[in-house]
């Protein structure tokens, strides 16, 4: 049965709780445990897949469809273990099972209530696959004391009383603001944020303290005192160049050691960090740097595209060079000339998306990759764009768009040359989706096969001709335009095992212009590259000495 380990956060959010979390389920598996993460998020939406980029940032996509907190991207990127649909569940998530179940009579009759039958809900989630891996990592989303978050809390202190003594740890993580006018580290905060904490029956066995500033062995000791844990378990976490040093940053500090001693699991097993160490010198000594423009419509939320920045630094790694990304507002591209904005870069990504908006920028880059022979890399709806520029400017098709935008419009008109998608394969069922079906949910969501064309770029780039990835879309290239594209020189270099969804496009003519209708950001990894982002970085390397 899996030990537990709960982390939760005080004073401020945004400090971290998802780093710290995924670092440590690395070094736990560095010292060989099997781990698996999890984030509890307090907010009323069933999942964030309709919340506004702008409000959540990115969603994060599963192989089984969950769309899912981008903190479940950390986990999958330091610790390579695949997340589950039972990785991420949201207060709306357990008051809708509740709720359904209080309809079905389930409750035989009873007055529900927070205690016991929503903290049983999320006992029960909890639970979930315990018996699988040694180490169970449960994120606790916001701060202590939010009022949305004490079912949780509650819940978790409760689950801690139910097992035996010793299979569950609290680690929470809190601020120590450094004061320039008097020049000391307030450790008060902390105090408060413990004490709220233990007011609601939870006694932190491990704070994790983020400072700007060393932590001095007096403040150290005052923690220990008043917050009623071992100086050894005070555990520092300073702000770092580049999140990946987080695990040997971590185990510096003694975090693995102090989790494994409150678990009294002696003689601990010595870590091999030999991948951390490799990816932090990956990123310490490059040889060279490539100029890379995000041209999309959530640009001034970096988080809206986390997993994407992510698998360009990993793309980076790859290639041993330092990857420079520049954000840039498609919306510019419909007042202004994108070369003005564009010439200095050696290669040209442009995002998925929702809506019209933005969306004519976006054609407009992909034409300047094109007629420049810049490296382009279109996902999702950068595809979409990508095609909607090919059938304009070089097929003829002068009307041609996305059947999204007349939906949004109100009225026709585009020529659909991307177009709603009602039907689909999923396993050995049909799945069927109307226009005026419910946004939650309803997309083309999780892992789908793909089947590559031979001598193909992306073909070769793979080294195979089977492959999976992650999709999360409603809107579709269609395939009655395939043959005069393909005239045209597009090549349809993917598709869905049926023949029926195109995957992937590329110009046979471009030195590396490739769009896909996937999201293969998701499945990057600083140990393990993705092998589009890895190509890319190089090509945009190749591109960098010709100028």
């Amino acid at each position: 049965m899996a030990r537990y380990i709960f982390i939760t956060g005080g004073v401020v959010s945004s400090l971290g709780k998802g780093l710290a979390s995924a670092a440590l389920g690395a070094l736990l598996q560095a010292r060989g445990f099997s781990v698996r993460l999890r984030k509890l998020d307090p907010y009323l939406n069933v999942d964030p897949g309709t919340m506004s980029p702008f409000e959540h940032g990115e969603v994060f996509v599963t192989d089984d469809g969950a769309e899912t907190d981008l903190d479940l991207g950390h986990y999958e990127r330091f610790t390579g273990v695949p997340a589950r649909i039972s990785d991420s569940v949201s207060s709306g998530r357990i008051y809708s099972n509740v709720l359904e179940k209080e309809r079905r009579g389930d409750y035989l009759g009873k007055t529900i209530q927070v205690v016991p039958h929503v903290t049983n809900e999320i006992k029960d989630f909890l639970s979930i696959g315990e018996d699988e891996v040694d180490f169970m990592l449960c994120e606790i989303g916001g701060t202590v004391g939010d009022i949305e978050g004490l079912p949780f809390f509650e819940a978790i202190r409760q689950f801690s009383h139910d097992r035996p003594r010793g299979q569950c740890i609290f680690m929470h993580l809190t601020l120590l603001p450094y004061l320039a006018a008097s020049g000391e580290l307030k450790t008060k905060p902390t105090q408060h944020s413990v004490k709220e904490l233990q007011s609601i029956g939870i006694a932190p066995d491990i704070l994790v303290c983020r400072s700007e500033q060393p932590i001095p062995d007096k403040e150290r000791e005052k923690i220990a005192l008043f917050c009623n844990v071992r100086k050894e378990h005070v555990v520092a976490a300073y702000d770092l160049k580049s999140i990946y040093e987080a695990p040997l940053a971590y185990h510096r500090e003694g975090l693995d050691q102090a989790v494994l001693d409150v678990f009294q699991i002696s003689p601990a097993p010595k870590p091999d960090l030999t991948v951390w160490l490799d990816v932090v010198d990956r990123i310490q000594n490059t040889d060279g740097a490539v100029n890379i423009a995000i041209v999309g419509k959530y640009v001034q939320l970096e988080d809206a595209y986390k997993s994407i920045k992510e698998a360009l630094i990993h793309g980076g790694m790859a290639n041993r060079v330092k990857v420079n990304v520049e954000w840039v507002d498609a919306e510019i591209f419909e007042r202004e000339d994108p070369a003005a904005h564009l010439e200095g870069f050696h290669a040209i990504l442009v995002p998925g998306g929702f809506g019209e908006r933005g969306t004519e920028g976006k054609i407009k880059a992909a034409e300047f990759a094109r007629t420049r022979k810049i490296p382009y890399l279109g996902i999702c709806l950068g595809m979409q764009m990508a095609v909607i520029e090919a059938a304009r400017n070089v097929a003829g098709m002068k009307d041609a768009g996305s059947e999204e935008f007349d939906h949004e419009a109100g009225k026709r008109r585009f020529e659909p040359v991307v177009y709603h998608l009602k039907e689909w394969v999923q396993g050995n069922e049909k799945v069927q989706r109307k226009v005026s079906d419910d946004k939650g949910g309803t997309m083309r969501l999780g892992a789908y096969d793909a089947v590559l064309k031979d001598g193909t770029r992306v073909a070769a780039i793979y080294g195979t001709t089977a492959i999976d990835e992650r999709h999360r879309h409603r809107y579709e290239v269609d395939t009655k335009y395939r043959e005069k594209l393909e005239g045209c020189g597009l090549t349809f270099s993917g598709m869905s095992p049926d023949g029926r969804l195109p995957e992937i496009v590329e110009w046979s003519d471009h030195p590396w212009f490739i769009g896909v209708q996937y999201h293969p950001e998701l499945k990057s990894k600083p140990f393990a590259p993705h092998p589009l982002f890895a190509d890319f970085v190089r090509a945009a390397l190749a591109t960098s000495r010709l100028v």
